[in-house]
């Protein structure tokens, strides 16, 4: 039998286990195309079936989440909480609140998280929860109430050395304070139970900017292997969220210029590029709860707001995916290479659909989301461990470890993904991530 037999027989029982969910099988495919040879090459593992097990969460937690708005009507949600892999740490994820959150999109996201924690080198186990509760719109109060109600279910479920979970799109530090304080309340502990903090109350500084500012240091890395930097280059960033704002600023101190951001409703062009100003604007528009760019252009009369139009097809010599998973396909791609794109770095979770990362892989210079946007979690890890030990870091020292994080990241990709000089980073990745999960998960025994 093939590689490719092989490989397509054991997608098939996943499939059979998981049923409607493209998302999870999306992830596990990829995952699987890399690191078969490697995993074929341990006996030991297969005997084990590391990887069979590899795919099965650990556990899955669906939950109801009745509340009270702001009217009096009682609304109902549903809650989640994916434990996926403990093999190296505790449970560490993040909680998202989006109207199209399913148990697939959380599936997807838990096993892209195991990987992920696994290269930034901390003792992190992978998870994923949420909600498919919709922030926008919502008053303060009804979001407080929604996460209380969430987390009376949830506090069963995590704690400091069980499952750390931190925030994720719909969920940022005010969601994280209101789930804290609920928990707390509850029972009647301060631990370290999420990351994402205020800084009054244990949070790490720059836990905000650290994704966004955690994908450029990766970027930086793949550059200085063919000799570049960012300083004069034209760059695209999908989103205007807490990532691709934390971008737009690592971008625009290092001397990039960012020509593009995005939103639902469309794109902008920005022939100024960023100063403080529009960089902090980016965080306005988010908590307006609009989600809309055009506010952007309505804001700043020296950008231009494009309708309902993919920000690929704005000419650049490097573009960053930064909103939700699979926003950039092949046609995308075929488009940036033509317009003269030389790096395509997804910052969003599988921000490219298969085919799209498989074409960008093989014709630019590109790296996944489990490597590039590991700076978000690394950063959690340091809130975890300045927790433990009742400390805080200066934002030099924080900043300082994330950019160490990133380039043993960068290196192992390297070191694991490169055949006859030319480096694949989605197969440095999932191999590099892969082997460390796995061998915990061998010496542990069947659990």
């Amino acid at each position: 039998m093939s590689k490719k037999e092989e490989i397509a027989k054991f997608m098939e029982m996943v499939k059979a286990k998981n049923p409607n969910e493209p998302l999870f099988h999306q992830a596990v495919q990829e995952v699987c195309e890399s690191v078969w040879d490697v995993y074929q090459q341990n006996p030991k593992m297969v005997e084990a079936k590391i990887l069979e097990r590899m795919v099965e969460p650990e556990r899955a937690i669906s939950f109801r989440v009745p509340w009270v708005d702001d009217k009096g009507e009682v609304q109902i949600n549903r809650g989640y909480r994916v434990q996926f892999n403990s093999a190296i740490g505790p449970y560490k994820g993040g909680l998202r609140f989006h109207k199209a959150v399913n148990l697939d999109t959380l599936k997807f996201l838990g096993f892209e998280q195991t990987f992920k924690n696994s290269l930034t080198t901390l003792p992190m186990g992978g998870g994923k929860g949420g909600s498919d509760f919709d922030p926008n719109g919502k008053s303060d109060a009804e979001i407080m109430r929604f996460c209380q109600s969430f987390m009376t279910e949830l506090f069963r479920h995590v704690g400091a050395d069980t499952d750390v979970p931190a925030g994720d799109i719909g969920v940022g530090g005010r969601e994280i304070g209101y789930l804290f304080g609920q928990y707390k309340r509850l029972k009647n502990e301060f631990t370290g139970v999420l990351t994402g903090k205020g800084q009054t109350w244990g949070g790490s500084v720059i836990r905000p900017e650290a994704t966004g500012y955690g994908a450029v240091y990766f970027g930086q890395e793949m550059l200085k292997r063919v000799g570049k930097e960012f300083k004069g280059l034209k760059v695209v960033v999908s989103g205007f969220g807490n990532v691709s704002w934390g971008t737009v600023k690592k971008l625009t101190e290092l001397g990039a210029q960012v020509v593009a951001i995005s939103g639902p409703d469309g794109y902008i062009t920005e022939s100024e590029g960023f100063d403080d100003e529009k960089i902090d604007y980016m965080l306005v528009m988010r908590s307006s709860g609009r989600n809309k760019v055009q506010d952007f252009a309505d804001k700043f009369k020296s950008a231009k707001f494009f309708a309902g139009k993919k920000i690929w097809e704005v000419p650049c010599d490097v573009a960053m995916t930064c909103a939700i998973q699979n926003e950039c396909n092949e046609d995308d791609v075929k488009l940036l290479i033509k317009n003269g794109c030389k790096m395509l770095l997804e910052v969003s979770n599988m921000g490219c659909t298969a085919e799209a990362a498989k074409l960008a892989a093989d014709k630019i210079l590109f790296a996944p989301g489990k490597a590039v946007n590991a700076g978000g979690v690394s950063v959690s890890g340091l809130e975890m461990t300045q927790n433990s030990e009742r400390l805080g870091w200066t934002p030099l020292e924080v900043d300082n470890k994330l950019h160490q994080i990133m380039k043993s990241i960068h290196d192992a990709c390297v070191k694991h993904g490169t055949v006859k000089g030319k480096t694949n980073y989605i197969n440095g990745a999932n191999i590099a991530g892969f082997m460390k999960v796995a061998q915990a998960m061998l010496e542990q025994g069947i659990v």
